[in-house]
């Protein structure tokens, strides 16, 4: 048996190799996907364009914003001097906020009471307005903390000593302190996850075409009437590809650290069992579509019309939480979902099994149930 096995194997190898188109499938993607995701797919803002509208023209306002320019976040590029300007700003994406200090704005905090600054941030991306205006109110929030301090401390000098004794300031420091991903880099986030993208398009896709191209070709018949039982044939077809998603996952892993310098915290023989099981339910995926394809255009479409769901609702680059409760529970028969919670969890957080097991064990229950039925039906086709 595993001398046929072998054969097969050697054969496919051959045949893969030898193929240009196929040595580029077996090694391109990985490599684009990783660099389009760790350069090009960033929802970071670091440097955030701002208008700077100043009415008040008093050394507080002057203040207030050198605190923005000092922050490192902000840039200002221009400065509107009426309405239509600032229209005009917004509407040519010049920048992404304007600031806009209101008049009388230092006569109301030496008076002690509010003082209005107003934040016009453009939301026609949701993800870059809420961060935008989230750094901006930290600014302001960093100021204004600061003028209550200083009226505190001239009204405790001005006070006579006996009344100042008497008197206490409670103040309240709040910091917060982020786990895992300190900086909030995405790339942080979304690297890991391309592990669990690769695996899925580049072994299913594989799997489909290799057994269907011996269908175009006229080779299916003849491995047919040779001693090969089905299932040796079938793990020969599909080996080869559970070998090279394994070099993929340490390609990337190689990648990710050298390059992106993302970190792994976690055990890189649990990520090679974890991506193993998921190879079952990718491998049985693509053995599935072999037998529903008669040719390589059928297959490739069936695997995109596979891929695109399971990646939509694996919550690669979309919170899960924030789907529809509906979509939320449908997302539970996507085993990619439970690869990236595993990934995620090893590179970022260090976890173990004692916290990956439920992963795993749908890992296992998905990749058995796949093969099994995959197999069943390959089994059928060649009858």
């Amino acid at each position: 048996m595993w001398e046929r096995i072998r054969v097969i194997l050697r054969k496919e190898f051959i045949q893969a190799l030898r193929d240009p188109r196929m040595r580029v499938l077996l090694f391109l993607p990985p490599m684009i996907q990783l660099l389009v995701f760790g350069f090009a797919v960033n929802l970071d803002v670091d440097h955030a364009r701002i208008a700077w509208m100043d009415m008040d023209r008093t050394p507080a306002s002057r203040e207030l914003r050198a605190r923005f320019e000092g922050s490192g976040r902000f840039d200002v590029v221009s400065q509107p001097r009426n309405e239509t300007e600032v229209h005009d700003t917004l509407d040519r994406a010049q920048a992404q906020a304007v600031i806009r200090v209101l008049p009388e704005f230092e006569r109301d905090l030496k008076r002690g009471v509010p003082a209005q600054v107003q934040i016009l941030v453009d939301g026609t991306n949701s993800n870059t307005a809420t961060l935008v205006a989230s750094y901006a109110q930290e600014v302001v929030a960093a100021y204004a903390s600061g003028e209550s301090v200083e009226r505190q401390k001239v009204r405790v000098l001005t006070m006579s000593p006996g009344a100042a004794a008497n008197l206490s300031f409670l103040q309240v420091d709040a910091r917060s302190r982020v786990w895992f991903n300190p900086d909030l880099y995405s790339r942080n986030y979304f690297v890991p996850g391309v592990i669990a993208n690769i695996i899925m398009v580049v072994t299913m896709m594989l799997t489909a075409l290799a057994i269907v191209r011996e269908k175009e070709i006229g080779t299916m018949e003849q491995l047919m009437v040779t001693p090969m039982r089905p299932i040796e044939l079938m793990l020969g077809k599909t080996l080869p590809f559970a070998m090279v998603g394994l070099v993929d996952v340490a390609l990337v892993t190689t990648v990710a650290l050298l390059v992106f310098h993302i970190p792994f915290r976690g055990s890189p023989a649990l990520l090679l069992l974890c991506s193993v099981l998921y190879l079952l339910t990718t491998l049985g995926a693509g053995l599935f579509l072999s037998t529903i394809s008669n040719t390589q255009q059928q297959a490739m479409m069936a695997n995109f019309f596979f891929t695109t769901p399971a990646f939509m609702l694996s919550g690669f680059a979309f919170p899960i939480h924030n789907m529809p409760m509906v979509v939320q529970y449908l997302t539970y028969l996507n085993p990619l979902r439970y690869f990236i919670e595993i990934v995620r969890g090893l590179f970022l957080k260090g976890v173990g099994i004692s916290v990956l097991w439920p992963q795993m064990a749908a890992l296992a229950v998905f990749g058995v149930s796949m093969i099994t039925l995959s197999a069943l039906r390959f089994h059928k086709k060649l009858d």
